[in-house]
């Protein structure tokens, strides 16, 4: 599995990207990414640049929450040329937006609600909207497994995976630990997403540095 480490805390850009990015680079870090929230628009672009910089695959995850703002949000995406964007669920506008820049979209199965999101839904809504997704030609989807309300978030990672017909499925949101890295391999997950457990240490809370944080998310991918 891959880990997109997020440039995130507490569900919002944190403002020292740049000087993490230069840090988690030396551990082997090669998916980075960071939320539309939190910071302004001159310093997604420069994160946006040195993630090129550094030859890691680049990632927006969109969690505006209103028509106008994930608007916005896609806008912004394309003008900064990411790699990947994450997030929303209006596939065809997103698409349309993304279809000049080769970014590829991940949209967010199921029904999120709110800031930070949580995710209503069940296996089977969550295998249509999937299918739906990748028949409309995305390239994999976003789903907030752990952030589920109304069932088992592994039960919701197979329904995804079963219906994806080979596209690339992200677990975003409350990875915190290797049992869940485990959890999510053995499910069929592609990726996942870490930021807050990274920065607050809760990942290995008996150690101290980012570093060594991502190096035991890294050893757990690998194991």
């Amino acid at each position: 599995m891959d880990f997109i480490f997020m440039l995130t805390r507490g569900d919002k850009t944190i403002l020292d990207g740049i000087e993490v990015i230069d840090t988690i680079a030396k551990c082997g870090v090669t998916h980075i990414g960071f939320k539309d929230v939190g910071v302004d628009k001159q310093t997604l672009i420069s994160l946006t640049d040195r993630i090129r910089e550094i030859g890691a695959t680049s990632y927006i995850e969109v969690v505006s929450t209103t028509s106008e703002d994930i608007y916005n949000s896609l806008a912004v995406a394309a003008e900064l040329g990411v790699d990947r964007v994450l997030g929303g669920q209006d596939v065809g506008q997103a698409l349309d937006i993304l279809k000049d820049c080769g970014a590829e979209y991940y949209p967010f199965p199921g029904k999120p609600a709110g800031h930070p999101t949580k995710l209503g839904g069940t296996p089977d809504d969550i295998a249509r909207d999937c299918e739906n997704m990748m028949a409309t030609g995305c390239a994999g989807v976003d789903l907030l497994a752990y952030r589920a309300t109304d069932c088992d978030p592994l039960d919701l990672v197979r329904a995804a995976k079963g219906s994806m017909n080979g596209g690339y499925l992200i677990v975003a949101g409350s990875v915190d630990s290797p049992e869940r890295i485990r959890a999510l391999a053995g499910a069929g997950a592609d990726a996942f997403t870490i930021g807050t457990a990274v920065f607050d240490g809760s990942f290995s809370p008996n150690k101290g540095a980012i570093q060594s944080q991502c190096r035991d998310v890294l050893a757990a991918c690998e194991g």
